[in-house]
């Protein structure tokens, strides 16, 4: 367990802090609409990480034994 401290992982207190923080900064109104665009933005990412996977099983990859440079 002192490896997780020594690697300076917040605790409890602390991000009590940081909620604090960005509450200040960007206000109780704006928070649930940043909460909702993140979560949005990370289901996003994720639905296009798994059609990429899909797609990269359908098709293998072709490799070009051509170079870069043609003189």
């Amino acid at each position: 367990m002192d490896i997780l401290a020594f690697a300076g992982l917040p605790g409890g207190s602390e991000m009590f802090l940081v909620f604090l923080v960005i509450l200040l900064l960007f206000g109780a109104k704006k928070l649930p609409e940043l909460s909702r665009s993140l979560g949005k933005s990370l289901s996003e990412f994720k639905k296009g990480q798994r059609e990429g996977a899909e797609s990269d099983d359908d098709e293998p990859k072709k490799v070009d034994s051509k170079s870069d440079k043609e003189d």
